[in-house]
């Protein structure tokens, strides 16, 4: 688990997500309960990982979509740091202080990581001479070669449920699979975070699960 763990903490933070991503691709595991009290109006959000930043990020960016639509939300990151323990009790307390009626909870289903290693383009000087022969030239050639470089390609999948307080329970479950291939060289982007909220938020309003 620790390993895996540290994996999606490099492919979410250091390996740049989005330089060439697809977007979120999203699939039902659980319909929208029929006997649900949906639509919602004040949601408590979860993403449940192993560093605080990743938590923060997505999160945030989940209420930021969510409060575009109207709807109060609230990033449990918020209301705690990272040495607050993240157990059921803390998100109870929560709920209740915000008077929620619905907890939205993301987490890590599965990371693949593939790795190629890829030899860069060698750089080369050339220095041609004539000599005493006609057409005939001394060449010199020096090559300049780069170490190999990691080409790496993941695929994240995350799942997310929405619970509702009153009937404490789940009411409604997706998965959400990301393809991402950096690129040689590529730096951090934000990106996925914004583009895996915008995709969560947009089913979660197409299924019914808010509005006013």
């Amino acid at each position: 688990m620790a390993n895996v763990k540290s994996r999606i903490t490099f492919a979410w933070i250091a390996i740049a997500m989005g330089a060439c991503s697809t977007g979120p691709q999203v699939r039902a595991v659980q319909p929208l309960s029929a006997t649900s009290d949906a639509p919602y109006e004040n949601v408590l959000v979860v993403f449940l990982f192993s560093k605080f930043d990743p938590r923060r990020y997505l999160e945030t960016e989940i209420v930021n979509e969510l409060s575009e639509m109207g709807i109060n939300a609230t990033a449990s990151t918020s209301l705690m740091d990272s040495r607050t323990p993240v157990t059921r009790e803390t998100f109870l307390k929560m709920v209740k202080d915000i008077d929620a009626d619905a907890v939205m909870v993301s987490q890590l289903v599965s990371l693949d990581t593939k790795e190629k290693m890829v030899d860069m383009s060698p750089e080369a000087t050339y220095n041609l001479r004539p000599t005493y022969y006609y057409n005939v030239f001394s060449v010199d050639l020096q090559e300049y070669v780069q170490p190999m470089a990691a080409d790496f390609k993941h695929s994240i999948l995350l799942g997310t449920q929405l619970y509702s307080v009153r009937d404490k329970d789940a009411v409604w479950a997706i998965e959400s699979q990301t393809k991402i291939n950096p690129g040689l060289g590529e730096h951090v982007s934000y990106s996925m975070y914004v583009d895996e909220a915008e995709a969560l938020t947009a089913r979660m309003s197409k299924d019914g699960l808010i509005g006013k």
